[in-house]
């Protein structure tokens, strides 16, 4: 049974996944990839997916806040600065952090969604549509 519906030019896109735990990428890349999604970049860190975001923009950003040396926050906080502020690039923030400060500051530095650890995949796939839907249509306009 397919979790989120079919649309080529959303599974397209592209999606850059960012966590510290190899395990945490391979559930995200196996859970994409088994919905037809194609164009997964995986990073164990914040520093190589900054520079990968630099060289090719992505549609959509899963993102760990709790990663040794350069964290989640310092992501958002460069990434925002890289961006156009009449682009959406949504970033989805996945952490284990349930408190509602690290909610709430990475939803103040440029988060669009978050989402807590251990989470459904069958939600984070459906958040995550739901993310690149709108960029599609942003972009559209």
């Amino acid at each position: 049974m397919k979790i989120v519906p079919h649309d080529p030019v959303i599974k397209a896109a592209r999606i850059l996944a960012v966590d510290d735990e190899a395990a945490n990428l391979s559930l995200v890349d196996r859970a994409f990839r088994r919905e037809g999604f194609s164009n997964i970049v995986t990073c164990l860190d914040a520093r190589d997916a900054l520079a990968d975001f630099t060289a090719t923009t992505p549609d959509l950003v899963l993102l760990d806040l709790m990663m040794p040396g350069f964290d989640g926050y310092e992501f958002l906080e460069s990434f925002r600065r890289l961006t156009s502020d009449t682009d959406y690039l949504p970033i989805l923030v996945l952490t284990a952090d349930s408190t509602m400060n690290a909610r709430l500051r990475a939803l103040s530095l440029g988060a669009n969604d978050v989402l807590l650890k251990p989470y459904d995949v069958g939600e984070l796939l459906m958040r995550s549509w739901v993310l690149l839907d709108t960029r599609r249509r942003f972009q559209a306009r």
